[in-house]
Order: structure tokens, then C-alpha cells, then sequence
């Protein structure tokens, strides 16, 4: 069963807009609420299907997916890269070798993040490609 698309922060002005896709409900909850601690507006889903109808509504700043979703993979990766073409993907994953990384960024993502995620990385990523949100707020965990 999928689960609605899920938006935080809203109507809080000009925010840094995040998309975060995992089927893991705890991962997912942490990382929104990371998120939302420094000021970014968080979407959120649980599969690939979710994500990719959700963009026809939503166009976040940067979308943080895992891989191993339901109707995720490296087709969802490519499918989501040709629909947003202009937005960065990171992708986290605990497939952490060098052929799935290859795999990954061949898709055209443009991060890889390895489980158990390191929330600073995460944040560094965010600081660059939002850069009207102020940074300042980051842990450093």
C-alpha cells in the first residue's frame, strides 16, 4: 500500500525545498526531522511510483532516495534523472560497493551516500545546493 505524499513546513516562506524518498519509516522520519530542524521544507515518500507523481506537483530544491525502494533500483534512478533533469539526486544507500556507486552515478545522480547515513554529509549537500537557506544551524554529527 502506498503511502500519501507527505509535505512539512509549509506555508513558512521561501524554504529550502527537500525531497526525501526512503520505505524505511524511521530512516525517513529521522531525516525530516533533521531537515526541518534547519529550516527545509521536507516532502516526503516511500516508494518510487510516489516520487515520481509527486514531482508533477511538487519541484523540491533536492530530492534524497534510497535505492533499494519498492519500485525503486537504477530504472527509478534513470526515470527520476530524465523527469527532473534540473534537480540534484542523492542517492543513500547500504549497497555501499563501487559497482552500485558506478551504477548509481551513471543514472546521473549526483551524490552517494552510504548507510548508516552520516546526517553532516547529508547537510553539506544541502548548504550547496540551497544556498538562500542559511547554514549556519548544521550539527555536526
Amino acid at each position: 500500500m502506498m503511502k500519501p505524499i507527505q509535505t512539512h513546513n509549509e506555508g513558512k516562506g521561501e524554504l529550502c525545498t527537500i525531497m526525501v524518498v526512503d520505505d524505511d519509516e524511521a530512516m525517513r522520519t529521522l531525516l525530516v526531522e533533521a531537515l526541518q530542524g534547519n529550516g527545509c521544507r521536507v516532502v516526503e515518500s516511500s516508494d518510487g511510483k510516489g516520487t515520481l507523481d509527486a514531482l508533477q506537483t511538487v519541484t523540491p530544491n533536492l530530492i534524497v532516495t534510497d535505492l533499494k525502494i519498492p519500485d525503486g533500483g537504477y530504472p527509478y534512478l534513470r526515470l527520476l534523472k530524465q523527469s527532473v533533469p534540473q534537480i540534484p539526486i542523492i542517492v543513500m544507500t547500504a549497497y555501499g560497493d563501487n559497482q552500485s556507486k558506478t551504477k548509481a552515478l551513471e543514472c546521473g545522480v549526483q551524490g552517494y551516500l552510504e548507510k548508516p547515513l552520516s546526517l553532516k554529509d547529508l547537510m553539506s549537500w544541502v548548504c550547496q545546493v540551497c544556498v538562500f537557506q542559511p547554514c549556519g544551524k548544521l550539527p555536526l554529527l
